[in-house]
């Protein structure tokens, strides 16, 4: 041991303690944690000073990467070469940063985990944000701490007037503890931060107006609310992300189509763990995967198999694999050098006090500035009053020190002004000078007062926070990428969805979409009918009324599922698109087929469910009544409206108010007129009790009428092209049960019955053969007759044809506008119409 020295024993559970509390400390402070203020951690800050001080700003050339990072480690940052170049190329990336702070130039990677080139091939240069960011550093605004050596200062944090952590989030792993701060949109921060300002006791539910969830950057559906909430009123929460896929037609061919996908997924990871899954049969129902990406954008093509049900195998990606994943909010960032767990009023606090500080510092920096220099233009002043006199005490002087002295008693100056003196240049002898020389001392003193103001009056200083805010949303705030999906989490928050009118039409084949009121509204008058409409050739318009987007539809099935959706789900097209298969919106059964469909108000409001009731009835002739209620609690995969027995089939599904009656037509041409009453109310899973007795095991129910106003006519078709309008008072009211009453006249020549529908002279019809031929014709052309006859003849029929289907719709001479203005006004349960959609040769129907 050498001389002077000696041995401090020390307990090694102590000194292990000691040291590890000082590296964690460490870590936490000044490595993996960003600060609250500029949302920073040490190393980005110092790859932006680095480049600042460099002069390798926006508006200059890129300078070599290998040179930036030299700069920064040199002078602030002494870690490995690796972890600097790595954050400034995290800085340049579009997919990583909501807003890039470093423009790059060169390979820096892709988002399929591509490494990016060395430093010696890259270049880059700080981009306009980032000079907004390091903003006033030269002024005095942030304390300089020195850097490693103690040669240098840096800053201990930027002067920013961008609220970096909100915008760009953070993520880092510390001693004990983690963040994963989400980026935001900056237009919406800068209005949050104006409502803050505008009123600190502001509530978060308020704030939630104006940031409404994270944006991040590579796009993509935040699927659910509950989570993004949380998340802004703890600083903990689960935002779910969803890719952004659409169902196209590529070359005959149904496919899926991603063209965004989560935040920090790695495209070619997903891809890959896809096709193991795809391999391994987890998925089915995917023929391959084409990545179709270019510098165009993204574009990922799943090609479904033919028997495949594109929202089923949707589903299933986004329950497998990466395309639905979530991103776990953890708001920790140091206040004031601590950790702390911040909500969303606190980020924006603490942003708000710190551009606060800075504004304070830059004006008394700034005051200070000018007094100063209004301090030497006085004494300039002074000596071009008396111009004269100081030449000749400059030139009687021995040396400038004497000159000096000599002035400072003649006027009453002093030192710096004296200087200033001696130092003038000839030329400000001049006349037009010592004008100019008024003329600063004046604006100078105007910006004096203007400083003391300032810093006297706070609400002038947030004011200007709030002014560069703005000019900062000018500058670079842009529509929001990530789309909020509100009905994926709990659909509580529908009130963040406007309650507006839709038009939902849903055709023959059925093809179903919703339409803003408006978009009809704003027609030109003395149109005929639906025009327009991209349906098929064999395809048409059958439903079409006017609802709200917080309304319910039900989907029954053949097989007796029900199937949930909010109208607001249903995909919205123009008045002239075709919309989507239902079958695609719904996770169907392949061999079943969506038969009803009933438009509803809202099934949470238990007044409404427990006075309405759904009535169905199946081929075999069983009719059921079950609450609505029971029908408010759905379920993705359906639930069970009725059991149905082997061999039978669900065939209509209507929505009453118990009060209404009931009218089936069965094949072999009797009809029954029954009271709702009749039918008692049964669980879902019960299967109904007779409705009419058929007259053999061939006979089935072609039909139900839900009567509701006694006005109506009844409109029956036969298959061989024969109809008959007749009273509905021809129909006398009998028990259910029974075999019901002459309806049409079957005979050889009619064939038997295929249709039953309740008509009026603005109805019109459209009739659809076998062979694929739909005629249309107006129900005003047919006159009232007694129900016993055979009817008269609706269409030729040529050769072995029938009818297949008849189809009620609005009268082509109808203008479209008065269409839409009398439906408006009904009632949910009116438009409860069923789909008929029994029509086994038309392939449309089983899309």
């Amino acid at each position: 041991m050498a001389e002077g020295e000696k041995l401090i024993p020390i307990n090694i559970e102590d000194e292990m303690k000691s040291a590890y509390i000082d590296y964690s400390m460490s870590v936490i402070v000044s490595r993996a944690l960003p600060d609250v203020r500029d949302g920073m951690k040490p190393v980005h800050r110092r790859v932006l000073f680095g480049m600042h001080e460099l002069g390798v700003r926006s508006s200059s050339a890129h300078k070599k990467s290998a040179r930036i990072v030299g700069e920064v480690l040199g002078k602030y940052h002494p870690h490995g070469d690796t972890s600097v170049y790595d954050a400034m190329v995290r800085m340049a990336q579009e997919w990583s940063l909501r807003y890039m702070l470093v423009d790059g130039q060169g390979n820096f990677g892709s988002i399929d985990g591509d490494s990016p080139a060395a430093m010696r091939y890259t270049e880059a240069r700080m981009r306009k944000i980032s000079d907004d960011m390091l903003a006033d550093i030269d002024k005095d605004t942030v304390d300089h701490s020195l850097n490693f050596d103690d040669t240098l200062k840096e800053p201990t944090v930027l002067p920013t007037r961008v609220p970096g952590l909100l915008i760009n989030g953070a993520s880092g792993i510390a001693v004990g503890m983690a963040t994963n701060m989400p980026p935001h949109n900056l237009s919406e921060v800068v209005d949050g931060i104006h409502a803050y300002i505008d009123n600190n006791d502001i509530e978060i539910d308020e704030l939630i107006q104006h940031v409404k969830a994270p944006d991040f950057p590579t796009g993509g559906i935040i699927y659910g609310y509950d989570g993004v909430r949380e998340a802004f009123k703890t600083g903990r929460g689960k935002v779910v992300m969803r890719g952004k896929a659409s169902i196209e037609e590529v070359q005959g061919r149904e496919c899926i189509v991603v063209s965004e996908i989560p935040y920090q997924v790695n495209k070619a990871d997903m891809i890959k763990k896809t096709a193991d899954l795809i391999n391994e049969k987890k998925i089915d129902g995917i023929s391959s995967i084409r990545d179709e990406s270019d510098r165009k954008g993204m574009r990922i093509v799943y090609i479904l198999k033919r028997e495949a049900i594109p929202n089923i195998v949707l589903n299933k990606l986004y329950k497998y694999t990466a395309l639905q994943s979530s991103f776990s909010v953890n708001n920790i960032a140091l206040v004031n050098g601590r950790p702390q767990l911040l909500n969303l009023k606190d980020l924006i606090h603490y942003f708000v006090e710190h551009r606060h500080e800075v504004v304070t510092r830059r004006t008394e920096y700034e005051l200070k500035k000018a007094e100063e220099r209004a301090h030497i233009l006085e004494g300039l002043i002074i000596a071009s009053d008396n111009i004269d006199e100081v030449i000749a005490i400059i030139r009687g002087s021995q040396n400038a020190e004497d000159a000096r002295n000599n002035l400072i008693k003649r006027f009453e100056l002093t030192e710096i002004q004296a200087k200033a003196i001696v130092e003038m240049r000839l030329r400000q002898l001049t006349g037009l000078e010592q004008d100019k020389l008024r003329a600063e001392y004046e604006e100078i003193m105007k910006s004096i007062e203007d400083y003391k103001d300032i810093l006297a009056n706070k609400s002038r200083r947030m004011d200007i926070i709030k002014e560069e805010l703005a000019v900062i949303k000018d500058k670079y705030g842009d529509e929001r990428r990530s789309m909020i999906e509100y009905a994926g989490g709990d659909v509580s928050i529908e009130d963040l969805i406007p309650d507006e009118k839709v038009v939902i039409t849903i055709s023959h084949a059925g093809y179903i979409k919703r339409t803003s009121l408006t978009e009809y509204k704003k027609q030109n008058r003395g149109g005929v009918g639906q025009k327009g409409s991209a349906t098929r050739n064999e395809d048409f318009l059958e439903h079409l009324f006017v609802g709200t987007n917080h309304q319910y539809m039900l989907f029954f099935t053949q097989q007796g599922k029900c199937f949930w959706m909010r109208v607001y789900e249903i995909p919205e097209g123009s008045k002239t698109s075709k919309g989507r298969a239902i079958q695609n919106l719904i996770n169907i059964e392949k061999d079943d087929k969506v038969k009803a469909f009933i438009c509803t108000q809202n099934l949470k409001d238990e007044e409404y469910i427990n006075s309405h009731y759904v009535i169905m009835a199946t081929k075999k002739g069983q009719v059921k009544k079950t609450p609505l209620e029971q029908y408010s609690r759905p379920r993705t995969n359906g639930i069970n409206a009725i059991t149905i027995k082997e061999g039978d089939e669900l065939l209509e599904a209507k929505l009453t108010t118990g009060n209404s009656q009931v009218m089936l037509a069965v094949k072999s041409g009797k009809a029954i007129r029954f009271e709702e009453e009749k039918t008692r109310p049964m669980g879902r899973n019960a299967s109904g009790v007779r409705g009419i007795t058929l007259a053999d095991e061939n006979d089935e129910v072609v039909g139900m009428v839900s009567v509701n106003d006694m006005e109506s006519d009844i409109l029956v078709v036969s298959e061989n092209g024969y109809g008959k309008r007749s009273s509905l008072e021809d129909y006398r009211i009998t028990n259910r049960g029974g075999k019901g009453v002459k309806t049409i006249s079957v005979t050889e020549k009619t064939g038997n019955l295929v249709a039953i529908k309740n008509v009026s002279d603005e109805d019109g019809l459209m009739i659809i053969n076998k062979s694929g031929i739909a005629i249309r014709m107006a129900v005003s052309d047919l006159r009232v007759m007694g129900r016993a006859t055979q009817g008269v003849r609706l269409i030729n029929i040529k050769g072995k044809d029938s009818i297949a289907a008849v189809a009620k719709v609005h009268n082509e001479q109808e203008e479209e506008d008065d269409a839409v203005e009398g439906i408006e006004n009904t009632d949910a349960t009116e438009n409860g119409t069923a789909v008929d959609m029994n029509n086994e040769s038309d392939e449309e129907s089983q899309e």
